[in-house]
């Protein structure tokens, strides 16, 4: 088919049946391309937002599924786990001295340290600290001695029966040659009637 642009000339829209064959294919196929391109903008377009959303929306479900299952399987070892973690958790908390026992606890640290042949400078109760679900006692203790008898006492703290952590010392020689040695010392007890924090947290007490 030879194109003959005159036939594009003088084209009468109000008798479209007397176009010649080749402007009313190449109309034809004008008309088609505005018709898909209007219906792509007006209805396809949306529809694959709205499948692109569905496929998003599908894959995130199949993620949180495989989580769920993951979590549902290994549920008899977490439970187990929660078990033995509350088991620990009574132990600790049975090594807290309770309120009768805070003066005793501060004689065993005197004996360890008289016992260990140190010099005690001072050893008294600082002011308390609330934390959260249990109350900070710090201990300042000031001693003197050697070597061996600064890491004896060390050793007798930590043997004591009931939980003494032992923080910030510091250890200087004075004008004798003696070493003298700073320490805090600091015990725990549960606030009574406070509530735990979320049960894989409950090992926060030490």
């Amino acid at each position: 088919m030879n194109l003959d642009l005159d036939q594009f000339k003088d084209i009468d829209f109000e008798n479209i049946g007397a176009w010649p064959q080749l402007v009313k294919i190449v109309f034809a196929v004008v008309l088609a391309v505005c018709v898909f391109v209007g219906s792509y903008f007006l209805f396809i377009s949306d529809a694959l937002d709205s499948l692109s959303a569905e496929q998003n929306k599908e894959q995130q479900l199949k993620t949180d599924f495989k989580s769920k299952y993951q979590l549902a399987a290994n549920l008899k070892l977490y439970r187990e786990q929660l078990a033995t973690m509350e088991i620990q958790f009574a132990e600790l908390l049975k090594m807290l001295p309770s309120k009768n026992e805070m003066p005793g606890l501060l004689d065993d640290i005197t004996f360890v340290a008289t016992d260990s042949g140190l010099n005690i400078k001072s050893l008294d109760w600082d002011s308390e600290i609330a934390r959260d679900f249990y109350i900070e006692f710090p201990i300042k203790i000031v001693v003197g001695g050697d070597y061996h008898e600064l890491g004896h006492l060390v050793g007798g703290v930590a043997q004591l029966p009931r939980i003494v952590s032992l923080h910030d010392f510091v250890i200087k020689r004075n004008d004798s040659g003696e070493l003298g040695m700073d320490i805090l010392a600091k015990t725990y007890r549960f606030k009574e009637g406070a509530e735990l924090p979320a049960k894989g947290k409950k090992g926060a007490v030490r």
